[in-house]
């Protein structure tokens, strides 16, 4: 038997590491497994490497319209390979970082997979078969996600792919199909079509990006179309025949059904938890619909296990997993942590122009039976905007009539993901439209949209 910890965390990604790097501080002592790199998917294949893609085609963008800022450039073209390239390259200098992190915290690392014995101890196989049993007062299961499959839309990693795919393919398809229109789906479309892939998105809801606000949806979708994206929503993929050069999609929809040819299809229908062979079974631990049950402190039925990330209810976000890590393990150090607040996490997507929401839409606030006060500021109308040629969107807000809450708060613009977190701070302090009023935002700036769409909900708006 290996030497024992006070914790062992299944899964490196943000919940993982940053709960091992929590409880280090916390001064247990950690080890976490991990099958394939620090970092998880996030890290590796999701939200860093993504982001490095979309800024290398926003940049393109900006050179492609560079005489808009009064400079000339000759043709530019999109360098394809350069571009995954730079992103696998961004992704692998954070991994890095996360092994820094584990050395300077004295996180033992256990490279392999990783399957509960007991409610103490967890087995590790490595790559090469080899088995290894620790044991550990506490165990942390993070194992995360992976790409949803549906029955008639079959990944097979060349012409039905996932995100994964999606960020190293080996050459620049002509025709993409882009199937579910979630944060996946409109970060991929805006890349590729950017960078000069026609690109269709089949949404079977009735418009794309759904959990966003309605007006937000319309106003993506209004900026799709500018950009060539064809999309068509309260559709749905029958099938794909891949026996072809290419794919031939039939794409199902109240008018009839229609057939897209195309080089990819990218199937972006959400993500699926990763329970199988973790030994949750053999300990009788709960799962419901694919999610392990938790208490508000991510404790199993089965005592010293806990669960924290994607397996967990709640959002599949990461910076959801890293809060959850953080709770959980300052629990289990005996401190009094507060329990997380599901009614304000910040949602964001990276396309352009790009998303960020947190709290009540306007049509769900109205179902719950508020009052409503709702204020929105366009960003044709801010100096900074038009002064960065980014006058597109808006910033959209929902007070409470009666007592002034902050329920909600839906943009859509530049720099948006950025702007989202005074939402987030002021909905956590129990602030008021009038105290977001009055608090003086610098100018010009995106940021002060917020204020000035507060003032539109309250009749004081002087900009607009």
């Amino acid at each position: 038997m290996a030497a024992n910890y006070d914790l062992i965390v299944i899964g490196a990604g943000p919940g993982g590491y940053v709960a091992a790097i929590r409880a280090s501080q916390l001064g247990m002592k950690v080890a976490v497994v991990e099958r394939e790199a620090l970092g998880g998917i996030c890290l590796n294949w999701g939200c860093i490497p993504t982001k490095a893609l979309l800024k290398s085609a926003q940049v393109f963008e900006y050179v492609k319209h560079a005489a808009d800022y009064g400079i000339q450039i000759a043709e530019a073209s999109a360098d394809f390979n350069g571009m995954i390239a730079r992103s696998r390259n961004v992704a692998n200098g954070m991994s890095k970082g996360i092994e820094f992190l584990f050395k300077k915290n004295k996180i033992e690392k256990l490279m392999g997979i990783g399957k509960l014995v007991s409610k103490e101890s967890v087995e590790v196989t490595t790559a090469e078969g080899k088995k290894e049993v620790y044991t550990a007062k506490n165990i942390i299961l993070a194992t995360g996600g992976r790409s949803r499959q549906l029955p008639n839309l079959p990944i097979d990693g060349k012409k039905i792919i996932g995100y994964r795919e999606a960020m190293s393919l080996p050459t620049q398809p002509k025709k993409m199909v882009i199937v579910g229109s979630g944060a996946i789906g409109v970060e991929f479309a805006y890349f590729y079509a950017a960078v000069g892939t026609e690109v269709t998105i089949v949404e079977f809801m009735p418009r794309i990006v759904p959990v966003e606000d309605e007006d937000v949806s319309k106003e993506l979708e209004r900026q799709y179309k500018k950009m060539g994206i064809k999309i068509l929503t309260s559709s749905e993929v029958t099938k794909v025949d891949t026996a072809g050069a290419g794919c031939k999609v039939l794409v199902k929809n109240a008018k009839g059904e229609e057939v897209i040819e195309c080089d990819i299809v990218l199937s972006a229908v959400g993500v699926e938890t990763n329970l199988e062979n973790l030994g949750l079974e053999q300990l009788g631990i709960k799962t419901e619909k694919g999610k392990v049950l938790v208490d508000d402190f991510f404790q199993t039925n089965v005592k010293g296990v806990y669960a924290i990330g994607d397996i967990v209810r709640g959002p599949a976000l990461a910076h959801v997993a890293s809060a959850e890590g953080i709770i959980c393990v300052e629990k289990i150090a005996g401190h009094h942590p507060e329990p997380l607040d599901y009614n304000n996490i910040p949602g964001c997507t990276y396309c352009t122009p790009e998303i960020a929401s947190v709290g009540l839409t306007e049509a769900k606030a109205k179902e719950m039976g508020y009052e409503v006060k709702v204020g929105k500021f366009p960003f044709s109308a801010s100096g900074k905007a038009s002064a960065a040629g980014a006058k597109e969107g808006f910033v959209k807000v929902i007070f409470d009539a009666k007592y002034g809450e902050f329920l909600g708060a839906h943009l859509i613009g530049a720099n948006v993901t950025e702007m989202i977190a005074e939402v987030v701070v002021a909905r956590k302090l129990e602030t008021t439209g009038h105290e977001i009023l009055k608090a003086v935002h610098p100018h010009p700036t995106m940021s002060e949209a917020i204020m000035e769409a507060t003032a539109a909900a309250y009749g004081e708006v002087i900009h607009i």
